[in-house]
């Protein structure tokens, strides 16, 4: 099923991977349906050393797709925080959380002060977090979020696979959209890469 509209700068995202022509490959399957905490499906898989690396946290505006995600105003401020999942200070993931004002509100302001902490750590250790389903996207260069996760590095493939869910926090929203990056050693290790694209 597809969910949401889709401009030249927003993937459709969907939440099946059968609906995916060619399909997903099979190694990125597990990763983009996991049910539980990235950071700790990254932390087991790293032979080395895992890290955060906090990329961007302040206000600013949700993008038209994810607005639509959350059921919120595009014009609504919202608190952005982009960060890298590093295995031995190699990105394998990146991730963007948008959260609005209105969930920010009472003990989830907490929120706001996580620096360099795994948001998973956070939201999968509160039981009265509620997680909504996942939903998968094939990103190519036109889309917004592929460019932002191609930041840290200059060579990219054609094809990125991204997940996003939607959290409950005391039943008000926030959004979690998780990139996988090229990697010798990652989820996307096997991945062919594409020509530079420059995107630094």
């Amino acid at each position: 099923m597809l969910l949401h509209g889709n401009t030249a700068e927003t993937p459709h995202w969907v939440r099946r991977p059968a609906y995916f022509r060619p399909p997903i490959p099979r190694r990125m399957v597990p990763w983009l349906l996991d049910a539980g905490s990235l950071t700790r499906r990254v932390v087991r898989a790293c032979p080395g050393t895992m890290r955060v690396q906090v990329l961007r946290e302040q206000w600013g505006r949700a993008d038209a797709g994810e607005a639509v995600a959350l059921s919120t105003n595009r014009q609504g401020r919202v608190w952005l925080r982009e960060v890298l999942l590093l295995c031995d200070e190699t990105p394998w993931v990146y991730a963007r959380t948008v959260i609005p004002t209105t969930t920010l509100a009472g003990p989830a302001r907490r929120l706001l002060r996580l620096g360099s902490r795994p948001l998973g750590a956070v939201l999968f250790a509160d039981p009265t977090v509620v997680r909504g389903e996942v939903e998968l996207a094939r990103l190519q260069p036109q889309h917004r979020l592929y460019r932002r996760a191609a930041r840290p590095t200059s060579v990219m493939p054609a094809i990125l696979w991204a997940r996003r869910s939607l959290f409950w926090v005391g039943s008000r929203p926030l959004l979690v959209a998780e990139v996988f990056l090229p990697s010798n050693n990652g989820p996307m290790s096997d991945t062919p890469a594409a020509n530079p694209l420059g995107l630094r």
